[in-house]
């Protein structure tokens, strides 16, 4: 066994913010997530992401930013501030990766890897989940499994990503320096204007996010530049109090490469539905 593959990297207790607080109606504000019963406004899963990034670095190298995946399934919403530390274990076909609070109790776990990774921790989940039965879905009951949008402009700014790096878990040089982009802007990217895309059709119900995957494939992606997003839908699901929708974005540069893939696993709260009345 090599050294790489004997690593174990755990981080210090950080305290992510819940950046989207001020959004009302949504999962991370206080009034909508208390009535849902979260214990406060949710702190974004994919802010979680960046803490493991210093171990995947130290495992994989820089090389990480331009091949490198990382796969997260949440278990436990944490609200502002709340402490977490991220740990990094090595393997020989992925990393296993870790969050906990003080406590002890599991906020997400996941794989990561220098490499796309059939067996990602969010492919895995998405293989096991059965398809939502005919007439099953409420909220999400205009959406279909195959639909697709293309040619979707997606751009991050400089001055977004210098002004987030105050308050992120791990304002790391490469991101100031050279303007790549951390794994949560990754999903800022093909989230903030894709969404409305590929869910707009799911109405007024408050979502969360149940898993995510980040893979570069030809990086590292930087802010100030542009990119084009396509989308895909995966699987439509549901739980006894959830519907939930899987689906990926790819993102191309100027040259139609494809440089990265995001995966979505959105939950929709059916207590947070008229329709579900």
């Amino acid at each position: 066994m090599s050294v790489a593959d004997a690593m174990v990297w755990t981080s210090e207790f950080r305290s992510p913010r819940n950046s989207a607080a001020e959004v009302k109606g949504s999962i991370h504000d206080d009034a909508t997530a208390s009535r849902l019963g979260f214990r406060g406004g949710t702190v974004a899963g994919s802010i979680h992401m960046d803490q493991f990034v210093p171990g995947l670095l130290k495992l994989y190298g820089d090389g990480w930013f331009e091949t490198g995946g990382l796969s997260l399934y949440f278990t436990k919403a944490t609200t502002d501030s709340e402490p977490v530390k991220a740990t990094v274990e090595a393997g020989a076909d992925r990393a296993r990766l870790t969050m906990h609070d003080v406590p002890g109790d599991q906020i997400c776990e996941g794989t990561a890897s220098l490499g796309p990774d059939a067996r990602s921790e969010l492919a895995k989940r998405l293989e096991a989940q059965a398809p939502a039965t005919p007439g099953a879905l409420r909220i999400l009951k205009d959406l279909a499994v195959g639909e697709e949008h293309r040619d979707i402009p997606v751009r991050i700014e400089a001055d977004q990503l210098l002004k987030s790096l105050e308050t992120l878990t791990e304002p790391l040089p490469a991101y100031r320096d050279d303007l790549i982009l951390p794994p949560s802007h990754l999903v800022r990217l093909t989230h903030q204007d894709v969404r409305r895309h590929v869910v707009g059709k799911a109405g007024s119900s408050v979502g969360l996010f149940g898993a995510l995957e980040t893979q570069h494939l030809a990086g590292p992606l930087k802010a100030g530049v542009d990119y084009v997003a396509r989308t895909r839908m995966l699987k439509l699901t549901e739980s006894p109090k959830t519907e939930n929708a899987w689906y990926e974005v790819l993102v191309a540069d100027g040259a139609g490469r494809d440089v990265a893939r995001v995966v979505y696993y959105l939950r929709f709260m059916k207590a947070s539905s008229p329709l579900w009345a």
